[in-house]
């Protein structure tokens, strides 16, 4: 599955289908995994190809090959497992003055480490697909570095997903397919200026999701 699926409208899943990808409950499609061809339910696992920047399908127990953690910087292999789990961090200080020095044009966005870039990326979803936004390097390590629990995080796989919202930041720890589930979402139902309310249905349906299936935990696995 490319990344191309997520950006496509007729690609996005609907609000209800869940917020990560993960192997269990669905029937059987057309979709098969696309490392050995095996069947694959609605709901299966995703890897990371960092070679075509892409995110393969995969059965269970393709999914299990490949550990998600890189094991030498000189040793990156071309697949990771993207894991299903999605964890919250209540206490991430995310300031209104945080906000403004990551230079964020919008209230929603993610952030991901890239082991090809060396660098973190930070991405929006938008009509047009996801939006890459500059991060300030000096400001977003001095953000991350009053919350330990970011320092689990693994490159390639998963994202800091940041919302500025009615009820006060949030920031989570998501499954990086899931980000471009929601970019598709918001590509999906985007209309006129503003996005519509089809838009902000989709993107508090996608964050409902996020919140009920979330754990908080003092480290990030």
């Amino acid at each position: 599955m490319t990344l191309r699926r997520y950006l496509r409208p007729a690609a996005a899943a609907p609000p209800g289908s869940g917020a990560g990808a993960g192997a269990g409950a669905g029937v059987e499609g057309g979709e098969r995994c696309e490392l050995c061809g095996a069947p694959l339910p609605a709901r299966h696992d995703h890897l990371v190809d960092r070679h075509s920047r892409s995110l393969p399908c995969a059965c269970r127990p393709c999914w299990l090959l490949f550990p998600a953690a890189v094991p030498a910087p000189d040793r990156v292999p071309r697949y990771a497992a993207i894991p299903a789990s999605v964890t919250a961090l209540p206490g991430f200080p995310l300031t209104e003055r945080d906000w403004a020095a990551l230079d964020l044009p919008v209230r929603l966005a993610f952030v991901y480490r890239d082991s090809a870039l060396h660098h973190p990326v930070a991405l929006y979803p938008s009509p047009a697909g996801a939006a890459e936004s500059p991060l300030p390097p000096d400001a977003w390590a001095e953000l991350l570095a009053r919350h330990p629990a970011t320092a689990g995080m693994t490159e390639d796989v998963v994202a800091l997903l940041l919302h500025r919202g009615d009820r006060g930041p949030e920031c989570f720890v998501v499954p990086i397919d899931s980000c471009y589930r929601l970019v598709g979402l918001v590509r999906t139902h985007w209309r006129g200026f503003d996005g519509g309310e089809q838009a902000r249905a989709a993107i508090g349906g996608f964050l409902d999701e996020v919140r009920a299936g979330a754990r908080t935990e003092a480290a990030v696995a």
